[in-house]
């Protein structure tokens, strides 16, 4: 009768468990001696078959992992310290490579890198045993971009679209949204069989214990794991962060699952990077990083796909974070993801300040291969209403000097004051992909042509309203939509002139 998981916690059933499996014999290993401690490094001396990212114990019970390598030392990140390491420490091989537990019974927890429970609960019995650093799936195991990652912003799904398997990056200064977008996708997932991984890289404790409680309040965190290396923690738990969170969604997409991961963020992930290789004596390049921090990034994130139906059928979506200076987009460790990902969702401070929000600058945001999954529905109807919000953009530069317009242009104006006000959206408040349909029929139909633009949020209310008790889906015919909008609005234009 095997052990209930109360009972594989307990000391004694894990001793009985190994005493069952020893085997006595002949065992020979190499020990090494810790030359120096520091800044969270180690150095090490007398293991000369370590080998990169192998795990290293130290006989007072703390763990580092190989990092560098030169011809007498072997320098490694610590992963847990004790106030017992000093110089002169015995260390020997663990014989394995870093692995972290995955499986469903990380669901609604909070771990960090090397698995361990950060939410006060016992540890969560695993499923297996990922490792952090692994290939990425080769090009036969993988399929096109084909299923639509609905994010709940109207922004986004109807004009850079999101689609399963795509790394889609959130750009922009601090302070303008982009972990809010991030946290609007997760909580959009809900009842969609999408499993999600929050990874945060270096925040501070306050902005961990915020995102939990988002999670929380809105039932995200049932479907979600929180990876978590707060900026206390040592620099190679920071280092390790995203490449943890990858693990365990690469396992469910293995299994054939939905995934999506949040990178929180990549800039400070660059930065812990940069500081270890500097102490480690690497030749600096720009700004000082070191000339690898493009392949470490790469590395990771394309491990981001969708398997074809061979290999299982499962899909991981990254969603990356990175911040700007001051917008300034061509800076070394932006310009490095924008080429390793496929789009970007830029936010700009200007359009902050006016109140625009999301505050997504369309003319330098981009989803290259997003629209090859998006609905073919919702496809039809957007259309080229980027390309037509981007001429009233222009059309509306030359109203500033006072310049007479035609009719025409007049008209393309007051469409795009118009849908720039649909287009606002409240924080944590993500739209089911039906009323992103349902805003789109009527806008292309002129339902919100001829009214005052602060009318424009009550019909949209009522358009939210109805398409929630409605039968209609993305796949029902236009003129279903057409018809059922139309009478929605006309009911709720009586109920106004009668009030």
């Amino acid at each position: 009768m095997l052990p209930d998981e109360d009972e594989l916690r307990s000391p004694i059933t894990q001793q009985a468990v190994w005493l069952k499996h020893y085997k006595p014999g002949l065992r020979i290993e190499e020990r090494g001696v810790v030359l120096s401690i520091g800044d969270g490094i180690s150095r090490i001396t007398g293991l000369p078959s370590a080998a990169m990212g192998d795990v290293l114990i130290m006989e007072d019970g703390s763990q580092a992992m190989v990092f560098d390598l030169t011809e007498d030392l072997v320098s490694a990140v610590l992963l847990h310290e004790t106030s017992q390491l000093t110089a002169g420490t015995p260390v020997h091989h663990s014989n394995h490579s870093l692995s972290i537990p995955v499986g469903d019974r990380l669901l609604g927890r909070v771990v960090d890198p090397l698995g361990t429970p950060q939410d006060g609960e016992a540890p969560p019995i695993p499923s297996a045993w990922q490792c952090l650093d692994t290939l990425s799936p080769p090009i036969i195991s993988r399929d096109f971009v084909n299923s639509p990652l609905y994010t709940g912003i109207k922004i986004i799904d109807t004009l850079i679209p999101i689609g399963k398997g795509q790394r889609q990056l959130l750009i922009g200064d601090e302070g303008l949204g982009r972990s809010a977008l991030a946290l609007d996708t997760v909580i959009n997932q809900k009842n969609k069989n999408v499993r999600c991984v929050y990874v945060l890289i270096g925040q501070r404790r306050s902005i961990i214990v915020k995102t939990i409680e988002i999670l929380r309040e809105f039932g995200a965190l049932e479907y979600t794991t929180v990876v978590v290396a707060e900026a206390s923690s040592l620099p190679g738990l920071q280092h390790l962060a995203p490449f943890a969170g990858c693990a365990i969604a690469e396992y469910w997409m293995q299994q054939g699952h939905d995934t999506l991961v949040v990178y929180d963020d990549l800039s400070t992930h660059a930065k812990i990077y940069r500081e270890l290789s500097l102490l480690l004596r690497r030749p600096p390049g720009r700004e000082a990083y070191p000339g690898d921090i493009f392949s470490v990034h790469a590395g990771l994130l394309e491990r981001t796909t969708c398997l074809s139906p061979a290999y299982g059928g499962g899909s991981m979506t990254a969603l990356p974070i990175v911040e700007t200076k001051q917008g300034e987009i061509a800076d070394y460790i932006p310009t490095n993801l924008i080429s390793i990902t496929d789009g970007q969702i830029y936010l700009d401070r200007g359009l902050f300040s006016a109140g625009f929000r999301p505050a997504i600058d369309i003319a330098r945001s981009v989803s290259r291969i997003g629209g090859q999954a998006q609905h073919p529905r919702v496809k039809a109807e957007a259309g080229s209403m980027k390309l037509n919000y981007l001429q009233f953009l222009e059309l509306e530069s030359f109203t500033r000097f006072g310049a007479r317009l035609e009719a025409s242009m007049e008209e393309a104006i007051q469409r795009g004051l118009v849908l720039r006000e649909i287009l606002k959206q409240e924080q944590f408040s993500p739209f089911h992909e039906t009323f992103q349909l349902a805003w789109l029929v009527a806008f292309n139909d002129g339902h919100f042509e001829g009214n005052e633009r602060q009318n424009v949020q009550s019909r949209l209310d009522i358009l939210q309203h109805e398409v929630k008790s409605c039968g209609l889906t993305l796949d029902s015919p236009r003129e279903e939509w057409s018809a059922a909008v139309a009478n929605w609005l006309a009911s709720y234009r009586e109920q106004d002139s009668t009030s």
